[in-house]
């Protein structure tokens, strides 16, 4: 009786070892198709999408609504998980300003953490609890002729890079770093 029991772990250990093997050959291959699948699938855009956060006067969305932006066509795009896509034409934008700042990250209980730290240690935790972000305001004419104005706020670096979309789209862009940029190449100019 014995000898039947072992033969029968014997053959459904074997049936199990196989199974596994072919689930870990096919887990190698499922990334590439999955991935095949997703490329088929997302719509063609002239830009790559960032994600973003509208933090005030976006008409169709709500204050400091997450979401991701990309320039589709001649049109700037806001869209997110709920709620409709936000299209504005690159037409209505009468101008665009870069900026970046900096805001203090982990809340209350990073101001509690702070305040608690003795001989003066908040103040070098509070060296460490900044992140820096570009913004992004939009000037633009909405469809009905009224003049209106939206922030958006973009991890460090992408605000550059959306401005420099813009500014091939035609759209009138100012700010900090591209003010420092076209000195820097007047100064060289003139040398």
């Amino acid at each position: 009786m014995t000898r039947t029991k072992n033969m029968c772990y014997e053959g459904s250990s074997k049936r199990l070892f196989r199974i596994l093997l072919c689930l870990v050959s096919a887990s190698r291959f499922a990334p590439s198709l999955i991935a095949q699948d997703f490329d088929q699938a997302r719509p063609a855009s002239s830009s790559p999408v960032m994600r973003a956060r509208a933090i005030l006067g976006l008409d169709g969305a709500a204050n400091n609504s997450m979401g991701e932006l990309s320039i589709q066509d001649d049109a700037f795009v806001f869209s997110r998980r709920e709620g409709p896509v936000v299209r504005m034409p690159l037409s209505a934008i009468q101008g665009a300003f870069l900026s970046q700042e900096d805001k203090q990250v982990g809340g209350m209980p990073m101001a509690f953490g702070r305040a608690a730290t003795p001989y003066g240690g908040g103040r070098a935790i509070g060296l460490f609890a900044h992140k820096k972000y570009d913004f992004m305001t939009l000037e633009y004419f909405d469809s009905n002729g009224g003049f209106r104005g939206t922030i958006y706020q973009l991890n460090k670096g992408q605000g550059q890079v959306l401005a420099d979309k813009l500014g091939a789209k035609g759209v009138h862009v100012s700010g900090l770093e591209i003010a420092t940029t076209k000195q820097r190449l007047e100064t060289n100019n003139a040398k």
